[in-house]
């Protein structure tokens, strides 16, 4: 069994960020996981118009918005209004070692989907290992013998 120590600084802004939530984030709940050589960010966005999404990257931060608008009318009286109206945005910093000229967004069924596609140069590789005056079978490069490996 694994013992994680009990850390106050993480534990208070962790209550802190509950308590202070503003309300386009509510308002954009989201679930962020890895899939392989992929992070994917699951937003979900229904009853919003796919032409109000806006998706930028600026630096390393991706900026999403959307709006959702009211329904109005002479004939409506409302009985209960619990879904936020309005202009929404999330902001996702993003990591070293992603392929963010990649990123891919797809909106579906009320959802957008991000998915951002870790860099070729962050994925784990083998390094070859050139032995000097040994023969050993692979490609001759610059002169001395390099054994090929593949990568897993």
């Amino acid at each position: 069994m694994a013992r994680t120590a009990f850390d106050p600084f993480r534990e208070m802004d962790r209550l802190l960020s509950d308590v202070t939530r503003t309300p386009a984030s509510v308002g954009m709940p989201m679930d962020l996981f890895r899939d392989g050589d992929n992070f994917v960010a699951q937003i979900d966005l229904p009853g919003v118009d796919p032409d109000s999404i806006d998706i930028d990257m600026d630096g390393d931060t991706v900026t999403i918005r959307a709006e959702r608008s009211a329904r109005d009318g002479e004939k409506i009286q409302w009985l209960t209004r619990e879904r936020a109206v309005g202009t929404f945005a999330r902001r996702l910093t993003l990591g070293r070692g992603l392929a963010t000229d990649k990123i891919t967004a797809d909106y579906s069924d009320g959802v957008l989907t991000l998915t951002i596609p870790v860099a070729e140069t962050a994925k784990p590789r083998k390094i070859p290992l050139n032995r000097g005056g040994d023969t050993v079978s692979g490609e001759v490069v610059g002169g001395s013998e390099q054994k090929a490996v593949a990568s897993e």
